[in-house]
């Protein structure tokens, strides 16, 4: 009998693509970070991190570092059958607008994909 498998959250592909990017460009690890824009929260910490700045439609991921013309990667996760919101394809232009590179990513093959054209 075969065994079912549940598909991989979108924390956990993001959780795969940043344990790889560690273990394969260890020296840029710190430049590789999650923007904690997204998840539940309560009403204060909500309205908390509104008044500190966090951003609906941000990307999940942003790597910093100046490449091939574009200022930095900007990464939104996705499950395979995940979509963007509004908000996110609206920070998409914004982010497209001023030279940076933004991918969404559904798997860690993909993921690698990206960060490696990027890179190399």
């Amino acid at each position: 009998m075969r065994k079912q498998t549940t598909p991989l959250s979108e924390s956990q592909i993001q959780h795969d693509c940043l344990a790889w990017f560690r273990l394969q460009y260890p020296n840029l690890a710190l430049l590789l970070f999650a923007v904690p824009n997204g998840g539940r929260r309560d009403a204060k910490t909500g309205a908390r991190m509104k008044y500190e700045g966090v951003l609906k439609g941000v990307s999940d991921l942003i790597l910093l570092i100046p490449k091939k013309g574009y200022a930095s990667l900007c990464i939104e996760m996705k499950t395979p059958k995940g979509v963007q919101s509004e908000e996110q394809r609206k920070w998409q232009r914004e982010a497209e607008r001023c030279r940076n590179r933004y991918v969404v990513c559904r798997s860690l093959s993909e993921f690698k994909k990206a960060v490696n054209e990027y890179l190399l």
